[in-house]
């Protein structure tokens, strides 16, 4: 019986229980930038190749130089994304080369909204923001399933509203 109560005391030291987001933000991602930056490469390579001929049509490599990189770079953008339901407050953490993590307080919660574009519901996607008094703590949870979204929505009102009760 002591063995539980020691796993459970080093489960609670080790931190709070992170979640990352699905991998539907990460598909999304990458078809945006292939579409764009492929787009991009074909007109460019066409239009260099007609007008100033065909040596200059290689400068459309460019366009597909930057999807190679940026499809590495929505990677490890896409895996730094997590966040974590606290006691008493959300925790947003993201960043790769800067490192940013967000803790919003349930009591100091104003608004919790669901949103998602055309494009985030094509693929299934939706998008928590909450909103606080203070402007600069305002938070975004990009590509949630939007159950999970919803999920998340009710209980952060559900506890901004219990924690705000006693002030």
């Amino acid at each position: 019986m002591e063995t539980g109560s020691h796993q459970k005391a080093g489960a609670a030291e080790a931190g709070p229980a992170w979640t990352g987001l699905p991998p539907g933000l990460l598909r999304m991602r990458r078809l945006l930038l292939v579409v764009w930056l492929g787009t991009g490469a074909l007109v460019s390579g066409l239009l260099l190749g007609f007008l100033a001929g065909p040596a200059w049509a290689a400068l459309a490599l460019v366009p597909l130089a930057l999807t190679g990189w940026g499809w590495v770079l929505i990677g490890r953008n896409w895996r730094s994304w997590r966040y974590a339901e606290r006691a008493d407050d959300l925790l947003i953490s993201r960043g790769v080369l800067w490192r940013e993590e967000t803790v919003v307080p349930y009591g100091r919660m104003q608004l919790v909204e669901v949103t998602s574009g055309p494009v985030e519901r094509y693929f299934g996607l939706a998008s928590v923001q909450l909103h606080t008094a203070a402007a600069a703590t305002d938070a975004t949870i990009p590509g949630l399933d939007p159950a999970e979204a919803e999920r998340l929505r009710d209980r952060l009102t559900e506890l901004g509203e219990a924690r705000s009760a006693g002030l």
